[in-house]
């Protein structure tokens, strides 16, 4: 459990590193371009294509980010349907769900990665290959599996506030 623990908590270091740089990437291409808009009175023709790769990191990084803080969106009108006892199970169930529904998800998204691949499909204004870019998306939701596959063997890794059965003050 210490290993696991240790792997969750590098790889989450790791999103949030990358996560951020690709915000602070974005905000410095938006801010360059504005400046060359107002000083030249036209846009860097790359701004847009980098602004939006920038932006897909940041979003395909926030999953991953969400997940391991616990702020993901998971529905919780049931939360108080079973008695507590059942919460072990409830728990661990809940985890292998979820894992199951981001495996599904890194599957389709490595089929997506492999028909671009062959396809050769390239950015239209960078004129880049798309595929190496979009190798983030099986990434994420695998890394995304392991985590919640590793909350379900072992509930105490999951972060508090992805608890069933929240405690509420009223």
């Amino acid at each position: 459990m210490v290993r696991a623990e240790r792997f969750l908590a590098l790889i989450a270091r790791a999103e949030r590193l990358l996560a951020c740089v690709a915000f602070l990437l974005l905000v410095a291409v938006v801010f360059l371009d504005v400046v060359n808009r107002e000083l030249t009175g036209t846009g860097l023709h790359w701004a847009l294509q980098i602004g939006v790769y920038a932006n897909f990191f940041m979003v395909m990084l926030g999953i991953g980010v969400a997940s391991a803080g616990g702020a993901h969106l998971r529905p919780q009108f049931a939360d108080r349907w079973l008695p507590r006892r059942f919460e072990p199970v409830v728990v661990r169930l809940q985890e292998v769900v979820t894992s199951l529904f981001f495996l599904g998800f890194s599957i389709v998204g490595a089929i997506v990665v492999g028909e671009t691949r062959l396809l050769g499909e390239r950015a239209p204004v960078l004129g880049n290959l798309v595929w190496p870019l979009q190798g983030l998306i099986p990434a994420v939701f695998l890394l995304a599996t392991i985590r919640h596959g590793l909350y379900a063997v072992w509930p105490a890794l999951r972060p508090r506030s992805a608890g069933a059965f929240p405690v509420q003050a009223d």
